[in-house]
């Protein structure tokens, strides 16, 4: 790493941080900020700050017997073609296909057998297939404070940002 460069916990890092602006989506920081960088203003003085966090879990199908061995045989795959693969390249063997088949069946198997465990001692608490993500409700476009005045009178030239001010 260069003197010049900053390190990576102070890339995330205003020294006297002020806000500019707050928007309701990702999509309009963003735009911001492009339009400052077109603007030829000083971008690598501002940060967007995801804020006001939520949990989104979104349901995506119920949990059954069949999903549950589904998942196994999936996960067994993926795993056994995994440790087959580095057994073949670091014990060669004249076998090799027949080492990643028994390693690919011996993935499936024991990942069913783990999956349909771990189901059954649910006892059927949580009965359905979910995907979960942290997502922000409101970005705030935050700028250094020896520029952030500048960086206001920018944005207020921008098309439509002064009409979101009456929304």
């Amino acid at each position: 790493m260069s003197l010049n460069q900053p390190s990576m916990g102070s890339l995330f890092k205003l020294k006297f941080p002020q806000s500019v602006r707050i928007y309701d989506e990702y999509a309009q920081a963003q735009k911001a900020v492009d339009f400052l960088a077109d603007q030829k203003f000083a971008v690598e003085n501002l940060a967007i700050v995801g804020t006001d966090l939520k949990s989104v879990e979104r349901v995506t199908g119920r949990r059954t017997w069949g999903s549950v061995i589904l998942r196994g045989v999936t996960a067994g795959i993926s795993v056994g073609l995994l440790f087959g693969l580095l057994f073949m390249l670091f014990v060669p063997s004249p076998n090799a296909l027949v080492v990643v088949l028994v390693a690919v069946l011996l993935g499936i198997v024991l990942n069913v057998v783990m999956q349909a465990v771990a189901y059954g001692l649910s006892g059927g608490r949580r009965d359905f297939e979910s995907l979960s993500q942290t997502v922000a409700t409101r970005y705030e476009l935050m700028c250094e404070h020896k520029v952030a005045q500048q960086a206001r009178e920018l944005l207020d030239t921008m098309p439509g940002e002064r009409a979101r001010a009456f929304e």
